[in-house]
């Protein structure tokens, strides 16, 4: 699921970005995933609003070594901002746990720790439409 770019597509339209571009590529026993979006900053506090714009450019990288790990970097060009960290699969009973390890930084004076904090708040969401979105995939609502 995680490797198929139309359920990627599927997760990017749930989390009504204003637009994206998937490219996902097969690598050996992995892949990587490249999902270039334009993401709407409306209901950000407005100490948010005023760094990130109206809309704010977000590329996930995603580079899975195999059919169980993988690293995610997320960079918003522009910005004085890095999340990167590392994903792993892990089966659990009858299903499969997806541990996300993140290391947010906002080199901003004064405000650093709060948009760090925003911004983990913001993946963790996106992370929450991707889980809804994969339970009804998996259920075979495509």
């Amino acid at each position: 699921m995680l490797a198929d770019a139309s359920f990627r597509e599927r997760v990017s339209l749930a989390r009504e970005v204003v637009s994206f571009d998937v490219t996902l590529t097969p690598t050996g026993s992995g892949f990587t995933l490249v999902n270039d979006q334009i993401q709407p900053t409306a209901g950000l506090p407005s100490f948010a609003k005023k760094f990130a714009g109206e809309t704010t450019k977000a590329i996930q990288r995603e580079e899975w070594s195999s059919h169980s790990s993988g690293t995610l970097t997320i960079e918003t060009p522009g910005k004085p901002t890095s999340m990167k960290g590392t994903i792993t699969l892990d089966g659990s009973g009858a299903g499969t746990v997806e541990r996300v390890d993140l290391e947010i930084k906002a080199k901003v004076p004064l405000i650093g720790g709060k948009l760090e904090s925003l911004m983990a708040d913001q993946v963790r969401e996106g992370m929450d439409i991707e889980h809804q979105v994969g339970q009804a995939w998996l259920r075979g609502e495509r």
